[in-house]
Parts: structure tokens; sequence; C-alpha cells
């Protein structure tokens, strides 16, 4: 018997929509994508063209079938993926990225002022991009949404990283990260009260370990202590007393960052040689530096050495260890912002109204507009609400 199927109808463009390309990340050890497949889905119903390279989402456990079922156009080829109006990836472009995508494209991806490339910026500026950092991405609270949503996830990743290796499984001492009756609990210091300490401390808390958190601002620490809404043991960085918590701790999670530049680097070798044997270090300031003078760059194909006897942890970009969840939170930000860009009538638009936009972009048509990373090459950074004006 033969069933009557709907006849399915193409959908109509309207002037409002986007052509959003999305390539293969080649930044070493990033698995994580954009977008999942119902944020493409959700695009595509409101009349948007997503291009996909094909296994983009590999490395999140989204296959290409995944996106190709919610109206995504899957492609083996990076330069048909640069012809996109709109490019959006998660690394920071490089220098053969940049030579793919063509004139006045509109570009959102990571880019920090300390990490920025002069050759890749000069390339960008020459070809007219605009450049959005999702590193400046500010949400209606004017916090910093994508910084916080990545937080969040290395935070909580970090202290279940120490539990990991502080088991026979992986060579530690054997000690579950926490406490039962009648077992003493686990010492867990961690030095930064941000938004990665926090969510370090609330998740050793709910384990049941014994927190410290250090830090040299008040309020941070005090804001801590408010969140968690539970009392834990808080100082400043006083060396005397930081040392003695570290040598006596079983976990030492490394979490004070620097605006710009190298992160403080507040534990000695000295120190270090006198933890207890198999204790562990996890250092998520690594990619400014460390906060340990014994850390060195690791990657997650090997992610751990020994010195002194103690597991050091220093891989960056712990976020791409769990790559899935990762994407999700970046998703929910991306797809609001995308679908913003549309309903506002275009990037101009969107600069005037809404300035969590407006404070991300670092390049405008070509000029610079970031202050940042103007005094990190001896540029002069433009005045992005006079471009605006000037190209209407």
């Amino acid at each position: 018997m033969i069933s009557p199927k709907e006849m399915l109808f193409e959908k109509k463009k309207n002037a409002k929509s986007l052509f959003i390309g999305i390539p293969k990340e080649i930044s070493l050890q990033e698995k994580r994508i954009c977008l999942t497949p119902l944020a493409v889905a959700l695009l595509v119903e409101n009349g948007h063209e997503v291009i996909i390279e094909t296994g983009a989402g590999a490395g999140a456990n989204f296959l290409d079938h995944h996106y190709s079922e919610q109206g995504a156009r899957i492609v083996s080829s990076r330069e048909e993926v640069y012809q996109a109006d709109l490019i959006i990836k998660v690394g920071s472009p490089v220098i053969s990225e940049v030579k793919l995508m063509k004139e006045r494209q509109l570009l959102l991806s990571s880019q920090q002022p300390s990490l920025m490339n002069l050759d890749v910026l000069k390339a960008l500026m020459h070809k007219k991009i605009t450049a959005i950092s999702y590193e400046y991405l500010r949400d209606e609270g004017g916090c910093l949404a994508v910084v916080r949503a990545m937080s969040e996830i290395v935070g909580a990743t970090a202290t279940l990283i120490a539990g990991e290796y502080l088991s026979n499984a992986f060579g530690g001492k054997g000690l579950m990260l926490g406490g039962v009756t009648g077992v003493a609990s686990t010492e867990v210091v961690i030095i930064g009260a941000g938004t990665v300490g926090e969510q370090a401390a609330r998740t050793a808390l709910a384990l049941g370990a014994e927190v410290k958190v250090f830090d040299n601002s008040i309020y941070k620490l005090r804001r801590l202590q408010n969140n968690l809404g539970s009392r834990v043991f808080t100082s400043v960085i006083q060396p005397i007393i930081l040392n003695k918590a570290v040598i006596s701790s079983d976990v030492v999670i490394g979490a004070l960052r620097a605006l710009n530049g190298r992160s403080a680097c507040v534990i000695s070798e000295e120190t270090v040689s006198k933890m207890k044997p198999n204790s562990v270090i996890i250092d998520v300031s690594i990619d400014q530096g460390g906060n340990f003078e014994t850390s060195e760059v690791t990657s997650h194909d090997k992610p751990i050495f020994r010195k002194f006897d103690v597991i050091h942890y220093c891989v960056p970009n712990i976020a791409s260890r769990v790559a899935r969840t990762a994407t999700y939170a970046m998703s929910n930000i991306f797809t609001s912002i995308l679908l913003d860009f549309a309903e506002l009538g275009g990037l101009k638009n969107a600069i005037w109204k809404n300035p969590g936009i407006r404070s991300s972009i670092y390049l405008y048509q070509g000029n610079l507009t970031n202050i940042d990373m103007a005094a990190r090459f001896n540029m002069t950074a433009k005045d992005l609400d006079l471009l605006v004006v000037s190209s209407l």
C-alpha cells in the first residue's frame, strides 16, 4: 500500500538571511565546534544558510549526518566553506585560513590580544575583514558570556581531573577526592577566586573535600564566599600561609590569571619539592605561563609529568577535554547572537543596538578598533562609532 507523503517546499530567503560557514578546526587539540545540530536547525528554520566542512563536529561527537539532517550543507572543500559571508570558528585564525577568506567577510572567532599574530592581523586588515572576538562578547548584565561559560566548565573539570589522578588507576596515592565517614577529607588548595576558582571550589566541596582558596582580591574572595553559600577557608596570598597550605595539601589548582601578559608565578620549585608524594598539581593558567615554577606545557595525549614525585597536569584548553558540553555552552550564546544579527538588520544595526556586540569587535572593515591590540603592536586604534557612521 502506498502512503502519501507531504510535499516539501524550499524555504524562501529574505533580505536578512545569513550565509554562515563553519570550517573544521585546525588548532592543536581543539575539538569544539561553535554550533550544535539543533542550533543549525533553528538557524535554517529562520531562513539562514549554513555550510559546514566535513568532519568539523567529530571532535565533539557530532557527525556530518547530524548536521545535514537539520538542513546544513556538508562540503569537503575548505575553500567552499570560506565563500560564506560569515565565518564562525572556535580557534584564532591562522595565516592559511586568512588566505582562504574573501574581502569584507565577517569573522567570529577567538582572539586574545596577547596571542594575536601581527602577520595574521595585517592579512585580515588587508582583506578589510570585520572581526569579532568572542572573548569580548558581553551579555545583558555586562558579563563576558563565553569566557564565563568556559571558565565554569574548566573549573569543574579541573577538580574532576584531580580526582582521577589521585586514584590508583592513574598512579596516584589512591585517595578519593572527598571523604567518607571516619576518613579524613582530602585537602584541596585553589589559587585564584575568579570563575574558574569558584567552580573548582564548588565541585570540590560537593565531593566532600576540605577547600582553601587564595587570591589577592578581597572582593573576589568575599564574592566566592557569598556565591558558594558555605564557609570555606579564604586568604590573601601571603607566601608563608600559602606555601604551608600547598605543602600539606593533596591537590593544588592554579587558576590565577593576568588581564594581559604572563600570569603570576606564586609557587616556587622549592615549595613543590616539599609537597607530599603523588600529590596533584593542575595548572589551569598554563596558557599564560602558569602559576607554578615547575609547570611545563603538556597535551591531551600526554597530559602529565612528574617532578619531585608530584603529578603535574598542565594542559591548555581544558574545555576541549569535554568538547560536547563546551560546544553546547558556546552554541547557546552564538545562536542568539546570529539571530540578533539577522533580526536587527545586519551588523551595523547590531553594533548600535547591542553594546555587548560592539565591545567585541576588534576589526571593522579592516580598521583596527581594539585598544589592547593596538597598544601591543604600537598601532593606533580607530573609533568604531565613527567608522560605522562614515560607512552608512
